[in-house]
């Protein structure tokens, strides 16, 4: 093969497969839709479906007739709950009900924080010095929201002045009620004896 005809191939075969560069990917490119999380309308696939909704008669309805409703006051039929039998189907303008439904997501999202436990260790003979200091930052600890799990640490043959560690965070509990409440009775785990605080509700005016 000469040189001229290995030109003349290579050209042509490059010519193709720009060809079906260009003929191939003529398919749109289509970005992912967001998956619905209820089905509406048409995609309601049951015989029945139990109706509620504004300006509607509560019941149990054929799909058809429940679709019917909704299209005559130009809204949506949204199933609310598929695992009803039948399945119960809202009457109302789709766009707004998700619209709804995210807005509670997100308010519910903002509340959800996560608690923070902080802790705070005693000894059964703490003195009042020490108990005062720790006593300070437990209220920091509950003022900005975080829970307080206090204990006391018997070592070795301390385990003897339960009475005295009781003594300390039933005192320790008392200096912090207005700031946070317990959330169980002193318990003993091993050789400590423990209470967790949880901040105070604030009481709405």
């Amino acid at each position: 093969m000469s040189f001229a005809s290995f030109l003349y191939i290579f050209a042509n075969n490059n010519f193709n497969l720009k060809k079906e560069v260009i003929i191939n990917p003529r398919t749109p490119y289509r970005k992912g839709k967001e998956e619905e999380l209820f089905r509406i309308n048409e995609k309601i696939r049951v015989s029945q479906v139990r109706l509620v909704g504004e300006n509607v008669e509560v019941g149990v309805y054929d799909i058809k007739d429940a679709l019917n409703i909704a299209q005559e006051q130009g809204l949506d039929l949204v199933e609310i709950n598929a695992k009803s039998d039948p399945p119960i189907c809202r009457v109302v303008d789709y766009s707004k009900f998700k619209y709804e439904q995210k807005k509670k997501q997100k308010e519910m999202k903002a509340k959800a924080q996560k608690t923070v436990v902080k802790e705070i260790r005693f000894g059964p003979n703490t003195d009042d010095h020490d108990f005062n200091f720790k006593l300070k930052h437990a209220e920091n600890f509950l003022k900005e929201g975080s829970k307080v799990r206090a204990y006391v640490q018997f070592v070795g043959r301390t385990i003897v002045f339960k009475e005295r560690g009781e003594e300390i965070l039933k005192k320790f509990i008392e200096q912090l009620e207005d700031f946070g409440k317990p959330e169980h009775a002193l318990q003993m785990e091993g050789k400590k004896m423990i209470v967790i605080i949880a901040p105070a509700t604030k009481s709405k005016k």
